[in-house]
């Protein structure tokens, strides 16, 4: 049986991290309470918007607080509270859905009666939500090529600066012109960006919480490459699924050749198929099961 540990989930970028979720929920709460004042559907929908990527960010640093503190020896969680991301991310997801249909809603009932708007403040708040936007992106831009952690939380923040500009634009265009139904369409604007974000992380949980393949994973191929090791006869009982973001883990039967016929051999085998899998696959956690030839006969559950 083959263990590979390799949690590259950024622990050197958490204090950088921790920096942009506490000024995401800054201009979160500035662009609430602006909102509230002015009545801006617009600045809600960002403000929505940096919730639902503030639950992102904090998710990310979940991750990596976790991931230096998992199971251990007899504990009932082996694999820590990994999962604890999983659930987090689909409770998110759920919650960025609703908020994108009420804002449609919302957006469609002004477009037949648009309230006036004062355009000053929301203009203030989205130059605030934009300039803080860049501060975050330029915090982690350099951990984005190292971290998948840190690069999800990047996108995050460089979505919220998306939706800082479309407010921008509405408030300049309430400005110049007085059409108050701009704001309106700017949160049209920003749901369309909520949407599809809130799709991917519910099909992203559901492909965890039912143990798909990985997308990144070709199973065909990675059988190819375990067949060809020296000494692999067949291999069966293949499996790759994901524990949380960024930690697949796989399990597999190996048939070697009567060649194989000691533990030195073994060992061989073994260490050569880690070398491979760290070399053309990103598997967080494998586990072989090396057998004899014709031992599968003996066993009584069907072999993939």
């Amino acid at each position: 049986m083959g263990h590979d540990h390799a949690h590259g989930t950024g622990v050197r970028h958490r204090g950088r991290l921790a920096l942009v979720l506490a000024l995401t929920v800054g201009v979160l709460a500035v662009e609430a309470v602006v909102a509230w004042i002015t009545g801006s559907l617009a600045l809600l929908a960002d403000a929505g918007h940096l919730l639902g990527d503030s639950f992102g960010i904090l998710m990310a640093l979940a991750a990596i607080t976790v991931a230096q503190h998992g199971g251990g020896p007899g504990s009932r969680r082996t694999f820590g509270y990994l999962r604890t991301e999983v659930i987090a991310a689909g409770l998110n997801g759920l919650i960025l859905m609703g908020l994108a249909v009420w804002v449609v809603y919302s957006a469609i009932r002004r477009f037949g009666d648009s309230p006036e708007l004062e355009a000053t403040p929301i203009l203030i708040a989205g130059s605030i939500g934009l300039v803080v936007n860049v501060i975050g992106l330029l915090l982690l831009r350099g951990g984005a090529q190292e971290s998948m952690n840190v690069r999800g939380a990047y996108l995050e923040v460089l979505g919220d600066a998306l939706g800082s500009i479309a407010v921008l634009v509405s408030a300049a265009v309430i400005l110049a012109t007085g059409w108050d139904a701009a704001d309106a369409v700017a949160s049209l604007v920003i749901a369309a960006m909520i949407v599809p974000r809130a799709i991917s992380l519910l099909r992203e949980v559901g492909e965890v919480l039912l143990e798909s393949t990985p997308r990144d994973v070709d199973l065909d191929e990675l059988r190819e490459h375990i067949l060809g090791v020296e000494g692999v006869r067949e291999v069966h009982d293949l499996h790759v699924w994901t524990i949380t973001s960024g930690m697949p883990v796989m399990s597999a039967h190996i048939v070697v050749d009567d060649s194989v016929t000691g533990m030195d051999h073994a060992h061989g085998v073994l260490d050569t198929l880690r070398g491979c899998l760290s070399e053309h696959f990103d598997v967080e956690h494998s586990t072989f099961q090396i057998e004899p030839a014709g031992h599968a006969d003996s066993e009584q559950h069907l072999h993939h």
